[in-house]
């Protein structure tokens, strides 16, 4: 089982702070780019905790058929602020705006 550490944790906002507004990733998308490809869930986790570690752009950040994080009533407000489409009240239309960063590893496993 992969534990959340520091590490990891700056590898994983270190790569949400590239998403561009206008944009949003997915979970899975982060955890492939952190050379994490089995760990979507954790990249969820850690996501969670990210206000203890300053600002970044977590509410473009979506699952993978592009829902918004359930209970989170500031998410679709932001996203609706940087254009991003919705296919309806709960999911934004992931097709037309998923960031296109590519899908090999942006930051080495140390």
């Amino acid at each position: 089982m992969v534990k959340l550490d520091e590490q990891m944790m700056h590898d994983i906002l270190e790569v949400v702070d590239q998403i561009p507004a206008g944009c949003v990733a997915t979970y899975g998308q982060i955890a492939r780019l952190i050379g994490r490809p089995r760990n979507a869930r954790l990249v969820g986790k850690a996501l969670g905790h990210s206000g203890r570690y300053g600002k970044h752009p977590c509410h473009r950040v979506v699952t993978v058929n592009g829902r918004l994080v359930p209970g989170w009533i500031d998410q679709g407000p932001m996203l609706k602020a940087e254009h991003i489409p919705f296919k309806d009240d709960a999911h934004v239309a992931i097709n037309r705006c998923q960031w296109q960063k590519g899908n090999k590893t942006l930051i080495s496993r140390r």
